[in-house]
């Protein structure tokens, strides 16, 4: 945030997603090759080698330090104070509340699905590894296009649009993996999803920066995530037995749910994990266009000023952000 103009954040976090997809491709292939030529002891060799460049690289890179302001000059402040600080800040601002339930109900829905992701696959295919393999290449190279146009074009002026339409958009388009049967449209959902996540990752991240001011982005940043995920263990939990007790048997032919939604999703193994993929990316809709119901959440832009244009001190001046 220190490092670059506002303007730039959007760009910044798009290469971020470029690199993430990128070594996620290019990792394991060279990983295979590297394995029979070093071996295992020459990979681990390798990896300590790639930690000790990134530690070197952050000693030596300057990166500017936010000034302290506000209570950060007060003296010392306990582990418990600056772990309650992000709930703090963010909870005295509905708009960030608001883009924040986004996030987390996106989260808690769309894990219900994702986590049956790979079972899916291989039960309507036949334990086919291969196929499952191409549609998760096909997310990471729609990782990298997507990388590439967030970086060249930083996203919306409106960045709120792309957090909210896209989110509804990715939640849509989960659906595809329910309906599909093969793997063109399994492997076509997978890139155009990935294409868009960098955009609504992106955007968003870059409203937080802007917003955010820099001295404080640690604490808030860590609250920010902790919330944002706090849900998934639940649904992690939840969407196997959900999965073999309910939807599987339900789904299978003469089963209690096949009569209904067969001719969406076919019947047999996999069927009712592919019912739970359109059920929950159509209910994944709702929390994005639900926040452009409320005008907190629509207006984030205008209601939060940027923490550039806020005078020193005054992001910890609220009187309920005080300890």
């Amino acid at each position: 945030s220190t490092m670059l103009p506002k303007e730039q954040y959007g760009r910044a976090s798009g290469m971020i997603s470029l690199a993430e997809a990128a070594s996620g491709i290019v990792a394991p292939i060279a990983a295979g090759i590297a394995l029979t030529i070093v071996g295992i002891g020459g990979i681990m060799v390798f990896d300590i080698l790639t930690f000790v460049v990134a530690i070197v690289s952050l000693l030596i890179i300057h990166i500017p330090r936010p000034e302290a302001t506000g209570e950060d000059t007060t003296g010392h402040r306990s582990l418990w104070e600056d772990s309650l600080f992000g709930f703090k800040y963010i909870f005295a601002r509905p708009s960030l509340v608001g883009l924040l339930s986004v996030f987390l109900s996106l989260n808690f829905i769309l894990s219900f699905s994702f986590t049956l992701f790979a079972p899916m696959i291989l039960a309507r295919t036949g334990d086919n590894t291969l196929i499952l393999g191409s549609v998760q290449s096909a997310f990471g190279v729609g990782g990298i296009i997507g990388g590439i146009l967030m970086s060249a074009w930083g996203g919306p002026k409106r960045k709120i649009h792309a957090v909210l339409m896209g989110s509804a958009i990715v939640s849509l388009g989960t659906c595809f993996f329910g309906t599909g049967t093969s793997l063109p449209v399994w492997a076509a959902t997978a890139f155009a999803i990935m294409i868009l996540l960098p955009v609504l990752n992106g955007s968003s991240q870059a409203i937080w920066q802007v917003k955010i001011p820099p001295q404080i982005q640690g604490r808030v940043f860590a609250t920010r995530s902790l919330m944002a995920r706090i849900a998934q263990p639940i649904s992690l939990a939840v969407t196997g037995p959900l999965a073999d007790w309910i939807f599987e048997p339900a789904m299978m032919p003469g089963g209690s749910l096949a009569p209904t939604f067969g001719w969406l999703v076919g019947t047999g193994p996999g069927a009712g994990m592919a019912l739970v993929f359109v059920l929950m990316g159509l209910l994944g809709i709702l929390p994005g266009l639900m926040g452009y119901a409320f005008d907190a959440v629509r207006n984030i832009e205008d209601i939060i000023p940027d923490h550039d244009a806020v005078s020193p001190g005054a992001a910890e001046d609220t009187p309920d952000l005080e300890e």
